[in-house]
Order: structure tokens, then C-alpha cells, then sequence
């Protein structure tokens, strides 16, 4: 069954949280496959192949935990890589837990799945509840409305290796269904802070950035609050993850990401992740303060990165790659326009070390790059390409300065290459594209009229090489130094390679295994 969105029923939809229409970012619209494969069945002799080393056997039984819900048994499910033990989590973990590394086992999310209760916006003395994830680990979703929520005052500490990735994916990737093209099978990971935030829902007379100013999580039906006024807050630790084939929609302008960062303060980590074929955004971040490093986005549907609600943190090393085809938008959306542009903290992207190869010659926002809301924008050190316009500016209040409202002035672009389709800029609520052309040529060595001679897809080439860097960290202290542009230097830079999954749209070298199988579970 192919669907472009779940299908809730009312009295779902009409639970959701109301968020007006220009405070969040546009939903992929592109086809989301669905399968519905039998039930998980125990089978006294589940191994297809039995005399076939290479596939996976089942463990005997579900490891015990200390929350005191336990792992439920689910018996076993069958794939092409093998047959495994099926363990579910309990919808919410009371307690510290320690998911194990045990040979053929996966832990699975059936439904919501949270980590702790809600602790509220104001830091407490109550120990958070952890779930620590094993290198190696695959979590699958059992349904397709699974999500795993982190809730403010928890943390999760998903820590795998280049060796043994962290796997968050779907039902169908474990039957062996899941294909180049699959998107939308299940909802994704949701990290909720206590970060500063703006555009308040819970509240909306409340003071923005302060503990009174709280957002429920798009996409959510039940409570899901975030948001507060601790800049170092910290949810935990993604280092080494992959989520595959997430996304779902719940209703019109809501919907689940792939990685869903609300008010994620600047104690969290999140390093080493790639999000794959999510049907929303790579990530988002409503507001908050992480910063992150080394991020691989391959197949999303809408934007690869949307940033909005007073995010105020850094990116550096990104790699970003769009499918050609389907409802593939920006590689990034920045902040939305609407009545609540001057509250503050404001939204200030800073991006170092990036490269964004944009495949779709028809995105919805006209362009591989959108900025808007009066966001305040840093990028340095880049690499774009792009069949149709590279950037897009929306509102000339993104152009202004103003100390008050803490607004920075126009975007600020150091030593960014772009090759663009034959307009490079594109203007919008009353800019004009010479006026995108003049902000972007504001900044030192930029050129939008580059010739890239990638390889690999995104590793630099002789022209990327050639370009003079900036110094990141005259722009931010939080930033590496660094002497190049792009995310990845030469081929000798391999941070990418055994971690990620490789896909039609973006193959990651022989040390990363297929999205569409499950990486080796058998020992």
C-alpha cells in the first residue's frame, strides 16, 4: 500500500497540540511505503537455512533488565540476513537500563516507547532515568507509529563504534522489504530538553527562553512537552547511530523526523550520526543549544536539515545528500515566517565544514538553501551543488540589524563554493535576487559560479582544494580550526566509512554496509 500520509483517526488529530501553519516547516509530500508483513510467530525451527553460517540464529531468551517491566518476548521474525529473538521494551522506563550487544537479538519499539517521565522545565534533584545502548546494537520498530521518546530530565546514552554502528530502523529493513526508496515506516528518535526556546505553545503568553516557554513535539499526541532556561542542559550521548526509514505523518504539519531535537541543550553530544531516507527532515532542531559534529544526511524527503525557535548552537562537518526524484526539498529550511520573529533567543545557524550535493531540480522552496524568519545565519567553509538555485533569502528583515532584538544583520558567508543552475539566487517577500547575489558576495573568497570536482560524491577534489578556508573559530569559539572546505578534506579523510549505511543515493565505501540489510548480528 503506498500512502502520502498516515491516515488518524479523528479523534487522534484532534488531540494534537495546534501550531500555526508558518511556525513549522513543510511536510515531504512523497510516497510512503507501507508493508504489512504477518504477525512475529515463535518457530521451533526458525532458521531458514540452518546449514548456512552466514545467517543469523536466534538467542535463546530476552536478557534481564532492572526496570522492573521487564523485556517482553515477542518470539521471532525472519529476514534474509536470518532469524532473530524479538525483546520489547516497555512503554516507558521507569529505571536506569542497559540494553546489551547479545548475537542474534533485537530489541523493538511497540508504540511510544519513553525514556522517564517528564521532569518539567525546571532542573530538580531526581536522578534521570538512562538508557544506555551497546555498540552494535539494532532497535526496530514494531508498528508504524513507533517512536522513541527521551523525556526532559533523562538521558540516552546510544555509544556505538565505527565498527558497530547503533541501528534505530523498521520492521520492514529486518523482513528484507525495505528498498533505495522506502521512507515514513515508523516515527524516530525525539531528544527533549530543557534548552532555552521561543514561539511558547504550552503557554503563549509566556516569556520566551524562560522555564514558563514550552512546546509540545510535533507529531505527537500525548504530552511531549520541552523547553526552559538551562543553556547546558544534557539528554545524553548519539555517537555512532544511524536511524533508517523514519518519518511519519500524523496530521497536516505534523510529523515525526528522523532525529527530533526540541530545546536539547549544549551538555548533550551527538556526533557520528547519520540520518537515512527519513519522509520529514534529515533533522530538526526547535531551538536549544547542542552542538553537533560529523552528520551524515542521505534520502530525506523534505529538507536535510530544518532549524527553527531560537536554535543557537553549531554544525560542523556535514554531509548532506538529496535523491533526485520524489518530494526531496532543501538541504536546509531555516526558521519560519510569522508574527513572532523579534522574540529572542533568535535563531542563529552556524555551519562549518559542510557539503551539500542537492539532486531534486524541483524543490518546493525553489532552492537548494532557504533562510528565512528573520533567522540569523554563519556559514563557512562550504561545498554546494544544486541543478536549480543555490540560495534562497525570503523577507528583507533578514537583511537588518538590530541590537534589541539581538538580530546579528544579513547572513554571513565565508569561503563557500557553489555550483548552481544558471540562477544562483533566488529573492522573495520583497528582496530581489541581486540583493541574495550582493549578501552572499558580501563575505571573503565565496564563489557562485564554482565548478566542483567532487568524488566519491562529496569528497573534495583539485578545484575544492584550491579554495582559501576561513578559520571557523574566529566565528565561533565552539567551532574546530580548521584549513579546508567541505566536510570531508581528501581521500585520505575517512570520518564517513564504516558507520553509515550506503544507499543508491550516497555510497559510503566498502567498510559501510547496505541500508537495506541489517549489518551482522550472528556473533
Amino acid at each position: 500500500m503506498r500512502t502520502s500520509q498516515w491516515i488518524i483517526a479523528g479523534a487522534v488529530a484532534l488531540a494534537l497540540a495546534g501550531c500555526g501553519s508558518d511556525e513549522i516547516s513543510s511536510p515531504g509530500a512523497g510516497n510512503v511505503t507501507i508493508n504489512n508483513p504477518p504477525p512475529i510467530t515463535s518457530d521451533p525451527n526458525p532458521n531458514p537455512d540452518p546449514q548456512d553460517p552466514d545467517l543469523v540464529e536466534p538467542a535463546s531468551g530476552c536478557p534481564t533488565i532492572t526496570d522492573p517491566a521487564g523485556l517482553r518476548d515477542d518470539g521471532t521474525i525472519t529476514g534474509p540476513t536470518g532469524t532473530y529473538r524479538v525483546c520489547a521494551l516497555p512503554n516507558q522506563l521507569t529505571r536506569s537500563v542497559t540494553l546489551a550487544r547479545v548475537p542474534g537479538l533485537l530489541y523493538s519499539l511497540d508504540g511510544r516507547v519513553d525514556v522517564g517521565p517528564d521532569r518539567g522545565a525546571a532542573p530538580t534533584a531526581d536522578e534521570p532515568v538512562v538508557l544506555t545502548i551497546e555498540p552494535g546494537v539494532v532497535i526496530f520498530a514494531q508498528t508504524g507509529v513507533s517512536w522513541l521518546a527521551v523525556n526532559r530530565g533523562n538521558q540516552i546514552n546510544a555509544v556505538g563504534t565505527a565498527e558497530q554502528p547503533i541501528v534505530f530502523t523498521s520492521r520492514d529493513n529486518v523482513l528484507g522489504l525495505a528498498t533505495d526508496d522506502s521512507q515514513g515506516q515508523w516515527g524516530g528518535v525525539v531528544l527533549l530538553g530543557r534548552a532555552p526556546i521561543t514561539d511558547c505553545t504550552v503557554a503563549p503568553a509566556a516569556t520566551p527562553g524562560t522555564v514558563n516557554c514550552e512546546r509540545q513535539t510535533e507529531g505527537a499526541v500525548d504530552p511531549a512537552y520541552f523547553g526552559g532556561a538551562t543553556p547546558d542542559d544534557n539528554s545524553g550521548t548519539l555517537r555512532y547511530v544511524q536511524i533508517r526509514y523514519s518519518g511519519y505523518v500524523l496530521s497536516g504539519n505534523n510529523e515525526l523526523q528522523s532525529l527530533t531535537l526540541g530545546g536539547v541543550g549544549s551538555g548533550t553530544t551527538i556526533e557520528y550520526f547519520q540520518s537515512h531516507n527519513s519522509s520529514d527532515d534529515g533533522f530538526e532542531n526547535f531551538g536549544g543549544t547542542v552542538h553537533m559534529r560529523r552528520i551524515v544526511v542521505t534520502g530525506a524527503d523534505d529538507d536535510s536539515i530544518d532549524l527553527d525557535t531560537g536554535y543557537r548552537g553549531t554544525l560542523q562537518y556535514l554531509i548532506a545528500v538529496q535523491k533526485s526524484s520524489g518530494s526531496a526539498d532543501s538541504i536546509i529550511e531555516l526558521d519560519s515566517a510569522n508574527a513572532l520573529e523579534d522574540q529572542v533567543p533568535r535563531t542563529h545557524m552556524k555551519l562549518a565544514n559542510f557539503t551539500f550535493v542537492h539532486r531534486n531540480p524541483a524543490t518546493g522552496n525553489n532552492a537548494a538553501m532557504l533562510f528565512r524568519g528573520k533567522a540569523d545565519a554563519t556559514l563557512v567553509n562550504g561545498v554546494v551543488t544544486s541543478p536549480m538555485a543555490c540560495l534562497r533569502l525570503n523577507g528583507s528583515n533578514i537583511l537588518t540589524t538590530d541590537a534589541a532584538t539581538d538580530k546579528a544583520g544579513p547572513p554571513l558567508f565565508e569561503s563557500v563554493a557553489m555550483q548552481c543552475a544558471v540562477e544562483a539566487f533566488v529573492g522573495s517577500g520583497g528582496l530581489s535576487a541581486q540583493q541574495v547575489a550582493d549578501t552572499f558576495n558580501a563575505g571573503t573568497n565565496n564563489d557562485a559560479a564554482f565548478t566542483a570536482t567532487l568524488t566519491d560524491t562529496f569528497v573534495n577534489g583539485a578545484n575544492e582544494a584550491a579554495v582559501v578556508a576561513a578559520d571557523p573559530q574566529t566565528l565561533d569559539a565552539a567551532f574546530d580550526a580548521t584549513d579546508y572546505i567541505g566536510a570531508v578534506r581528501d581521500a585520505d579523510d575517512t570520518w564517513y566509512a564504516g558507520w553509515t549505511c550506503s544507499s543508491t543515493t550516497a555510497d559510503f565505501g566498502p567498510t559501510s554496509t547496505a541500508c537495506t540489510s541489517l549489518p551482522s548480528l550472528a556473533e
